[in-house]
């Protein structure tokens, strides 16, 4: 890319894209035109931002397989519409059943939020009413960054001292797939077709090996009976 001024960036990529269709009308003959007429994909990805982790690329499938949404630090906030509009669209139009949060090491909205630097003052020794170390922060109330990793800050209040930078990567994961689980979204699909499965994932995707994992938090369940990716009982 260095050899490309600013405004000649688009050429490699307008480029690369005609290679790949091309490539791609050769090797899968119609494919492209039939995916064009509908799609069906089996899973809603909900994962980062991060240019480094693409998921269609990174679990070797065609295009059509794989309903995204990413944003910084792989969130689903209850209240972000963007989010919701897109998983309301999945289950409701599409019919996918499986929600699959992805988070990853090296995450640039988590390491902002546990590192605290130019994010937050000051984490107090002594825990708030709820039990959580309480964090003051220092960023103006209009930063849009700041806003969006406030659930994840409010979370690393939650977590114990010396929990490391992986231990809020888990538990971030573990919070948005409790929050998908529990949406409204979910509420609505049960109401409109009882019995229907739907399940939430969880897995971690590791930068230096390019390998996914489940972190075991699957929940799964019909609107009656909520269980684990064993069929187990399960709280949440």
């Amino acid at each position: 890319m260095a050899a490309w001024s600013v405004a000649k960036l688009s050429v490699p990529f307008l480029e690369g894209n005609a290679q790949w269709s091309a490539s791609m009308n050769t090797s899968h003959p119609g494919f492209l035109y039939n995916l064009s007429l509908a799609q069906a994909p089996p899973i809603v990805w909900i994962g980062c931002s991060d240019s480094r982790i693409p998921e269609s690329v990174i679990t070797d499938q065609l295009p059509g397989q794989i309903f995204t949404h990413r944003n910084i630090a792989n969130q689903f906030q209850v209240k972000d519409n963007n989010a919701g509009a897109v998983v309301e669209y999945a289950v409701d139009h599409l019919n996918v059943s499986n929600i699959v949060i992805v988070g990853h090491t090296g995450c640039g909205g988590i390491k902002a939020v546990y590192d605290a630097v130019n994010f937050t003052s000051y984490i107090s020794d002594h825990p708030d009413h709820t039990g959580c170390a309480h964090i003051v922060s220092t960023k103006p109330t209009d930063d849009p960054l700041n806003n969006f990793l406030i659930p994840i800050t409010k979370l690393r209040q939650c977590l114990p001292a010396n929990a490391t930078n992986m231990d809020l990567t888990v538990a971030n994961v573990q919070m948005q797939v409790q929050n998908v689980y529990k949406s409204s979204i979910f509420k609505k699909a049960w109401e409109t077709t009882p019995g229907r499965e739907m399940c939430v994932h969880g897995w971690l995707y590791d930068l230096s090996t390019g390998l996914l994992s489940s972190l075991g938090m699957t929940t799964c369940g019909n609107g009656k009976v909520t269980t684990d990716g064993n069929g187990k009982p399960k709280k949440v």
